[in-house]
């Protein structure tokens, strides 16, 4: 008997004769990093009773460090296996980006094959994949190379898929304008066919292929840098097509995140996202997790909603999501609540105070977008409080407006005695009441001012 210390222990795993105690339901945060877990850009594999967990980990200037990989079995205890690549496997790893690590095991040859996003370590002029292998999943990976598909195409964000002894190779080429599925060849070390480039000027990245039941389901991100925005899927019946368009998946920021890899946990599928730092202003290894269970409307359509836990038992592949708190937002001076008037749905809606009531119009969801900043979201509308035209002057108008990645629709919750102030993050001044003490506006911050002073409490 040996005990493993698991990044993120709760408990001690009790490994007998080498099958791991099966994993009772655990619950998951989303929007943390899950304690220093870097597998940023990831994807997952089961081998046995573990799924190892591959990702980056990078430098603090973002540049390679290690393809890192994690085992655990119940999808919340991580135990660090080993570095499986680094920059000493390879001469041109030595100053790189390596980006979307993904694994599959070739049966026929015993190897286990990882494909990867590598650049030069200065900028994306490259956009070449690479291609590692080992004989165990855990251990030294042996550096292939990279190259451009064919010679010519471009390879950027990039995810394997397996259905049988097929693999495939997605990837993003011609400047991420287009998204190509390359058949890979019997020993999955290089590209044997294209399969298609079924959207042409699409200008997705960040794929996600998965299969339930008779239909494919491709995953993807618009491209925005490091700002998240809104997923989108299309479906086909075959992987070579005909696929559909694209259908709008989750919120218009993914829930703040981007998508990295869809597992399958026995008949349920989990979304999981990378909260990627970079949209604040950190590091790719201060980047942040959302994983949500994925359910299906129909045959051939997909749904995320968002969940702040989520409770996953691997064992019997069951993930559920837990409910949204909403909050009543109070003012120190007028003792009113945080409004949006008239109930209104639309953009543009004036934000003000009112006395408290029963109505979804008055209460908040305050969500996590990293970095200490949150979105602050009305449950009638679904929208996020908003400072217009993201002005930075004082006394410029608060109303709602579909939620996005503008740094004028963050916000922090900031202790000022018992009291909070509510700061933007664009202009760093205070939200408080205008002198009718019904409309809200932004203005300097004053610790000492009670009308920029707030409370919360659950609606």
């Amino acid at each position: 008997m040996k005990r493993l210390l698991a990044v993120m222990l709760t408990v001690v795993l009790i490994v007998i004769g080498g099958s791991p105690a099966l994993a009772a339901s655990v619950t998951i945060t989303n929007g943390t990093q899950f304690g220093g877990v870097h597998a940023h850009g990831g994807g997952v594999l089961k081998v046995g009773s573990y799924y190892y967990w591959f990702g980056e980990n990078r430098n603090a200037d973002d540049t390679f460090y290690a393809v890192s990989v994690y085992r655990s079995t119940d999808l919340q205890n991580w135990e660090f296996r080993n570095n499986v690549l680094t920059r000493t496997s390879a001469s041109e790893l030595a100053s790189a980006k390596i980006e979307r690590p993904k694994v599959v095991y070739n049966a026929s040859t015993g190897k286990y094959v990882m494909w990867m996003h590598k650049e030069n370590g200065s900028d994306y002029a490259e956009a070449r994949a690479a291609v590692a292998v080992s004989d165990t999943v855990d251990g030294n990976y042996t550096y292939q190379g990279s190259f451009r598909p064919f010679g010519s195409y471009m390879s950027r964000d990039i995810t394997l898929y397996q259905e049988g002894t097929a693999a495939y190779m997605i990837s993003a080429a011609d400047e991420n304008r287009d998204l190509m599925i390359y058949r890979l060849t019997a020993d999955y070390l290089n590209v044997e066919s294209v399969v298609g480039n079924f959207w042409n000027d699409a200008s997705r990245e960040a794929p996600a292929l998965f299969k339930r039941g008779s239909t494919y389901f491709m995953l993807t991100s618009g491209t925005s840098g490091w700002n998240p925005n809104q997923s989108k899927y299309a479906t086909a019946s075959s992987i070579s097509g005909p696929w559909t368009g694209w259908t709008n998946v989750g919120d218009a920021t993914t829930y703040n995140s981007q998508p990295a890899y869809v597992l399958q946990l026995g008949s349920s599928y989990l979304y999981m996202g990378d909260r990627w730092a970079g949209a604040w202003g950190g590091t790719v290894n201060s980047s942040e997790y959302v994983w949500l269970p994925i359910t299906f409307p129909s045959s051939t359509s997909m749904s995320l909603t968002w969940s702040p836990t989520i409770t996953v038992d691997a064992a019997a592949g069951t993930i559920s999501g837990s409910a949204v708190p909403y909050y009543r937002v109070t003012n120190r001076s007028s003792s009113k609540v945080m409004d949006v008037w008239n109930s209104s749905t639309a953009d543009n809606a004036e934000v003000k105070t009112y006395a408290a009531n029963s109505g979804t119009n008055q209460q908040w969801d305050f969500r996590s977008t990293g970095g200490g900043y949150v979105h602050v979201i009305n449950r009638n509308s679904g929208k996020c409080l908003d400072v217009a035209s993201a002005s930075t002057a004082d006394g410029a108008n608060i109303i709602q407006y579909t939620c996005g990645s503008g740094s004028n629709q963050q916000w922090q919750w900031v202790a000022n005695g018992s009291y909070y102030q509510v700061k933007a993050r664009h202009s760093s001044k205070c939200l408080a009441l205008t002198a009718d003490a019904v409309d809200l506006q932004q203005v300097t911050c004053s610790s000492s001012a009670t009308d920029q002073q707030w409370s919360r409490a659950t609606a």
